[in-house]
């Protein structure tokens, strides 16, 4: 027979306290390991020689990508199962970036942006409801 013992509210808290901090342990330690795998992978990713430049998603297990390979340009599908080489671009015919927006927002820009995006969504709603 099990005897049920009536807790104080001190040893609930202290159960309280104590399943948050092993919440929060778990969590932080779990960040930590993402950030280095993460770190492990994009280093393992990084070449000189190549590079995919782009990728445009089809559906849900297909991309099309335009992949630099030494001084060749390839458009590529890549499917669940196969990589196929679709053709070969012209350095003419793409539209490459010097380097300057590589530069990534940082939350606020991408807030404000969409803040004011929303802004000028309920300016033309109000004038479609004034005609």
């Amino acid at each position: 027979m099990m005897v049920l013992t009536a807790s104080g509210p001190l040893d609930s808290f202290v159960q309280f306290i104590t399943v948050l901090f092993i919440f929060l342990f778990v969590l932080i330690v779990t960040y930590a390991v993402t950030k280095w795998i993460s770190g492990i992978q994009k280093i393992q990713m990084t070449g000189k020689n190549m590079t995919v430049l782009e990728t445009l998603r089809i559906s849900n297990s297909k991309y099309l990508q335009i992949v630099r390979a030494g001084d060749k340009y390839l458009v590529i599908a890549v499917c669940k199962d196969t990589v196929t080489m679709l053709t070969e671009l012209s350095a003419g015919s793409l539209c490459l970036d010097t380097g300057n927006e590589e530069r990534s927002l940082s939350f606020r820009e991408i807030l404000d942006k969409m803040k004011n995006q929303n802004v000028k969504e309920e300016k033309t709603d109000e004038e479609k409801n004034i005609l």
